[in-house]
Formats: C-alpha cells, sequence, structure tokens
C-alpha cells in the first residue's frame, strides 16, 4: 500500500478491555486487521481501575487509558468541553487522520467526535445497537445521536435493521450510511475435536441477565422445557440483576440439577462451555446484530433466537431457529431445533462460518469507507453550524451555540499551547506477515522499544 493512502485512525469509546462485550471485541479486532492492512491504529478509553495512562497490546496496537473515572454503567460523566484539551494532545501528537466513534451510549465517542469535527477531522460513527422512539431514555438518547451525526462525515451500521433505526432517529441521510456486519474469529471459536452424544441434550444460554437480553423469557421457557424433555439440561452464562429471578425459578421447580448457573463467564472461556452444548439459545428483546450467535455457530451450535432487530439477518435458515419474543412460540422453536440436531453437522457449520464472517473482510469493507471520508470536502463553521440549526427549534439553537464555545475554546488552546510545540509520537512500524517464534521475538523487542519511548515522551 502506497504511504499516501495509509489512514492513521483513533478510535474512541467508552467501552474497551479490561471490559468484554461486543463492542469491546469489535473495536480490538477491527484494529488489528486495519494494522495487518498497514494502517495507525490508536485507541482512546476511558481509565479501568489501576489501568491508566498508555499501554500497548498485541501487533503494537496502542491504547490510551485517560485518567476519566466511569460514572454510570463504564460510561465517563458527561462534560462538553472536559476532554476537549487531552484529545486535542493525542490528535496531534499521534497525527492521526482520522477519527472513528464508537456505540451510542459512550459519552466519550460524542465527546471526541465532537472535537474532532471542531478541529477539520473527519469523522466515522459505528452504531452497535437498536433504540426505540418512545420512552424517556430513548427520547434523549436519539437527541443526543441526532446531535452527534449532524456533522458526521459517514456513518456505519452492523444489520440493514441496524441502518434503517439509526436514520430514523438520527435524520441523518441513507447514502451517509453504510452496512457492515460483526465477525466472529474462527481460529479461536472452533466446534470440540468429537461430536456429542445425544443422550443428553445441552441447552447452552450466555448473555448478560437484564430484561433487554430477555432473562424473564427464559424464567418461563427453561422449567416447560425441561417438563417436555427429561433429558434436557441447560448451562446458564452470564450475570446482572435477573440472576435473581433465574435462581428463584430453579428453586421454585426443583432444577438444581438440570439447571446450572456458571455465572460471569470470562471471554477466554466462552468456548470451553458453548463446545459442551447442542443448542445455543438467544432471547434478547431487542439486538442489532449478536456476536454470540456467530460464535456459538462457529463452535458448531444450532441456535434458537427470537426474531427480533438485525438476527434474521445473521445466519442462515438451516442454521438458526426463529421465534417470536413469546415462551409458548419459544418453546414450540426449541422442540423443532431438538429434531433437527441429527442432521446438524459441527465441523462443516464450522466451515461455513469461516466463509460467511472474517474480521478481514470487515477491516477492507471498513477501509473503503475511511478513504471515501477523507475524499469528503472541508466544511467551514458556518456552513456546519447550519447543519445543527436543522436538528429542531430549540435543539438547534443550543446545539449550535455548544459548537461555538467549543470553536472558541480550541482557539484558545491553539493560543495557550500552539500544535508545534506538541511533540510528534515516532511510528514504530512492526514487520507484516511474519509468523510463529520469529514474530514473537520481533513483537517483544518491538514491545519493549514502545514501553522505552512511553517512559521518554509521556
Amino acid at each position: 500500500m502506497d504511504e499516501q493512502l495509509k489512514h492513521r485512525i483513533l478510535m474512541v469509546s467508552d467501552f474497551f478491555y479490561p471490559n468484554f462485550g461486543g463492542v469491546e471485541n469489535h473495536i480490538y479486532y477491527l484494529s488489528q486487521c486495519l494494522l495487518k492492512l498497514g494502517h495507525k491504529v490508536v485507541v482512546m478509553t476511558h481509565a479501568y481501575g489501576k489501568r491508566s495512562g498508555v499501554r500497548y497490546m498485541t501487533g503494537g496496537l496502542k491504547v490510551y487509558y485517560v485518567p476519566w473515572k466511569p460514572f454510570l454503567m463504564q460510561n465517563t460523566l458527561p462534560t462538553f468541553y472536559g476532554t476537549l484539551p487531552i484529545t486535542r494532545t493525542i490528535l496531534i501528537r499521534e497525527k492521526i487522520s482520522l477519527v472513528h466513534g464508537h456505540q451510542a451510549f459512550s459519552t466519550l465517542c460524542h465527546e471526541v467526535l465532537m472535537h474532532a469535527r471542531t478541529m477539520g477531522y473527519k469523522v466515522v460513527f459505528t452504531d452497535h445497537s437498536l433504540y426505540g422512539f418512545a420512552d424517556a431514555g430513548s427520547i434523549h438518547m436519539n437527541k443526543v445521536l441526532q446531535f452527534t451525526l449532524a456533522d458526521v462525515t459517514r456513518a456505519i451500521c452492523v444489520s440493514h435493521t441496524s441502518k434503517e433505526n439509526t436514520v430514523l432517529r438520527s435524520g441523518l441521510p441513507p447514502e451517509k450510511v453504510f452496512v457492515i456486519p460483526n465477525a466472529v474469529d474462527t481460529a479461536v471459536f472452533k466446534p470440540a475435536p468429537e461430536r456429542l452424544s445425544y443422550d443428553e441434550i445441552v441447552i447452552v444460554v450466555i448473555s448478560r441477565l437484564v430484561y433487554r437480553k430477555g432473562a424473564d423469557l427464559l424464567v418461563e421457557v427453561i422449567p416447560e422445557v425441561c417438563r417436555l424433555y427429561p433429558n434436557v439440561r441447560f448451562l446458564v452464562g452470564g450475570d446482572g440483576p435477573k440472576r435473581v429471578r433465574l435462581e428463584e425459578m430453579r428453586e421454585k421447580h426443583s432444577l438444581q440439577d438440570r439447571v446450572e448457573m456458571l455465572g460471569a463467564v470470562p471471554h477466554a472461556k466462552v468456548r470451553s462451555v458453548l463446545i459442551s452444548g447442542h443448542i445455543f439459545l438467544n432471547s434478547s428483546l431487542t439486538e442489532a446484530f449478536c456476536i454470540a450467535i456467530l460464535e456459538a455457530a462457529s463452535c458448531g451450535l444450532l441456535t434458537v433466537s427470537t426474531r427480533v432487530g438485525g438476527v434474521p439477518e445473521v445466519l442462515p435458515e438451516d442454521m438458526i431457529v426463529l421465534a417470536k419474543p413469546d415462551p409458548v412460540d419459544m418453546v414450540q422453536a426449541i422442540q423443532k431445533a431438538i429434531s433437527m440436531l441429527p442432521e446438524i453437522d459441527p465441523q462443516n457449520m464450522h466451515l461455513r462460518m469461516k466463509k460467511l464472517y472474517s474480521w478481514h473482510d470487515v477491516a477492507k469493507r471498513t477501509e473503503i469507507v475511511y478513504d471515501r471520508a477523507l475524499r469528503c470536502p472541508n466544511h467551514n463553521l458556518l456552513e456546519r453550524l447550519s447543519r445543527y440549526l436543522i436538528c429542531g427549534a430549540l435543539a438547534g439553537k443550543l446545539f449550535c451555540l455548544v459548537m461555538i464555545i467549543d470553536f472558541l475554546l480550541w482557539h484558545l488552546l491553539q493560543l495557550l499551547q500552539p500544535a508545534a510545540d506538541i511533540e510528534r509520537v515516532p511510528d514504530i512500524i512492526l514487520p507484516q506477515g511474519q509468523h510463529g517464534e520469529e514474530s514473537g521475538d520481533l513483537l517483544a523487542h518491538s514491545i519493549s522499544r514502545l514501553q522505552i519511548l512511553r517512559r521518554s515522551l509521556i
């Protein structure tokens, strides 16, 4: 790839390792694949406990854990302008050319995208979730999203359903929104070497035990399935406020020996739980895509899921049984799945998943979005303010005021600390296409060099 075509990308979100989830995995795997394509990728997130400052991950991925503590649900406290100085410093030090924000829940993402647009950077936003339109929380979130996307360069959604939802909520022109699905690391999520016996059917549930993930549906579905099939056993992995209801259900129906509560399952152990089952059960009430379904299918499990959001787009019809988010319909879907089990070949399913979903394919498609974003013309402040003004009679004027203040604070910072006074970080390019022990030695050597640079520059 020619030097002028390489991108220097800043990934921004409140959600990143050591926290685990779909967004965290997406950012990590996408970043690693972009690094392999020759781009520079830097991640910016908030501090996690004692994890603060600059850290380095596999492949030389640099992560800024800025000293902002989470306020609620791993989100930082909204400050509007508090993150401007450190955002500006990172953008200049790392010579960033494009900013990529993830997840509408992330306050850090919204603030950094706002500052980046003020400074003239092109920005891309990826929406990972679906939202409603009626409740107070959704109305508030949709207005915040409308503010962020009013001046975004390009947007990415993980499913066509998610794209429709985002366009309706934000008023963003559909031609600015691209659909790039999630993927799965098929090298990690592999089926068990030997096919499991069907003498005992094991149904696996791995999910956060919250209302949105349909934990209340499980409370009604599990006892009925256990009543119909004496040879069925459930493995329930995950934690959350609804775990108490599942524990009560298990006690009430005396299912302690047939429903095993695993608690929170570390991501490194998810495969070991999946390969011990025959069927994966997803009971979500709303879902933009659901990476967990991909992981289960890659491990050779037949999936039973609620027909919500972007779930019908995830797998072919012969690899998933869909049901309404209703206990009776879900029980019938599980019955159908049990009857289909003898026809399922886990190894063949895994090979199909390798062809269907690849993080390298996701990275190449994202690279095309970056190329188009960087070709977009620049706009002055007045042109940008006109986009915010149409966001509402009152909200539009408020958004304009926020952006004008941000613009003035940016110029004040330029006076107090000119960009020329901010030292640029030298790039260290890791060798590409090398594997095995030699690659490991090179990586260890490069990481040690990076740590020395961190101590001298940060």
